[in-house]
Parts: C-alpha cells; sequence; structure tokens
C-alpha cells in the first residue's frame, strides 16, 4: 500500500507543486507558466531563493502574485516565452496546463530554448476511474481532477502518461525524471504511485530536456 506523504510541508496546500519544488536546485533561475496566484513562486522564492519569474493569463491572479512581491506578467504563454533569449531559465514549469494548449509541441519546443528543463504536469485521463465511467456509462468523464462538463472544460487536450512519452520520443525530448502521483486536485497530501501508474495515477509529473532530434 502507497503511504500518503507530504513531501514540501511548509506553505504548499497541492501534493503536486511539493513534488515540483523538490525537483528545484536552490538558487535556480525560474518561469512558472500559468502561475495562478504565485504559491509555487512564493515557495521557491522564500524557501530556495529561485530568481523567479511568472506568466499567468487572468488579470485578477495576477494582482494578487504581485501583492505578494512577485514578478508576473498577464498574458498569452504562447507568445510571452517567445520575448526570452535561448538558456534564460534553469527550470520552466507548466504545471497543470499542458491540456490546455492548442499547439503543445509548438510550446514545448520554445520552452525547451528558453529553458534547460521543463517541468510538466498533467491529470492522466488514463486513470481507472475514468476508463470506468467511458465503459459503464458512455459519457465524457467528470470527476474531481476532471470537474467539468464536456461543453464547458477548459481541458482540450486528452493526455495520459504513456501519451505523454510517445510525445517527447517523437519531438526529441529526453525524460529526465517521471513521477506518477495519486492525489486530488487541490489536496495536501497524496502518494507516489509505483505499482501500475498508468491505471492509478491521477497526475503525471515529469522533467524533460533536449534529446537527439530524429
Amino acid at each position: 500500500m502507497n503511504q500518503i506523504t507530504q513531501i514540501e510541508p511548509q506553505g504548499l496546500k497541492r501534493f503536486d507543486l511539493q513534488v515540483i519544488a523538490s525537483w528545484i536546485k536552490p538558487g535556480s533561475r525560474i518561469l512558472d507558466l500559468g502561475c495562478g496566484e504565485g504559491d509555487l513562486l512564493y515557495y521557491l522564492k522564500q524557501h530556495k531563493g529561485v530568481a523567479g519569474t511568472g506568466i499567468e493569463n487572468r488579470e485578477s491572479k495576477v494582482e494578487l502574485c504581485i501583492a505578494k512581491g512577485l514578478s508576473v506578467l498577464q498574458g498569452d504563454i504562447n507568445e510571452e516565452v517567445l520575448d526570452y533569449q535561448e538558456a534564460t531559465f534553469d527550470y520552466i514549469i507548466l504545471s497543470q496546463t499542458l491540456q490546455q494548449v492548442y499547439y503543445p509541441e509548438r510550446l514545448l519546443e520554445s520552452l525547451l530554448s528558453v529553458g534547460r528543463k521543463v517541468i510538466v504536469s498533467f491529470p492522466n485521463f488514463s486513470h481507472w476511474s475514468i476508463r470506468m465511467q467511458v465503459l459503464l456509462t458512455g459519457m465524457a468523464p467528470k470527476n474531481e481532477q476532471l470537474p467539468y462538463e464536456w461543453y464547458n472544460t477548459p481541458n482540450i487536450r486528452v493526455i495520459t502518461l504513456k501519451d505523454f512519452r510517445k510525445f517527447t520520443r517523437d519531438h526529441g525530448c529526453k525524460v529526465l525524471k517521471e513521477v506518477a502521483i495519486n492525489t486530488h486536485h487541490h489536496d495536501t497530501l497524496g502518494h507516489i504511485v509505483s505499482f501500475l501508474p498508468d491505471w492509478r495515477a491521477t497526475y503525471g509529473i515529469f522533467l524533460i530536456g533536449k534529446g537527439d532530434k530524429k
């Protein structure tokens, strides 16, 4: 049985952000895309002394970030990243956002240019509960990780752990680290899934870098 745990206990409410924070080396240069209210950036600045910047599309959340003393720009992540020079950042973080991106291959190509490494997390659409909902009800899945109806969901991509592994291979990226986790959307606690992760994990977190182009 997996042990329920909390990896980074101080100041981070989401388990997936705790995992991501544990991967960041102190003093790194960080770009957080779709940074929300800036919880991760604020934690990394306070506890790991990073030089952090965020990009967030929603004005209300940008204002909250600025109130915390964070450097956050309002804008479209696909466009804003093009303004940075090559290798500007040590890590670029794309947390629970990839499934909402129209052209993920273009975005990740840009990110691997301006960042040395990219951390990507997303809901795992091959979780057993999603498979069973489709099988038994014949309807689009809805659960705590995917709380929307099919017609109002911001998720325009259906991504599984296997899909993303294949995506990285097809686009010349290298998976440097991979963790499958089981947690709810905003839960502080969760656990790392090592047995049958494609079936049992609610989220996948990948650290990727440049690989050999085919």
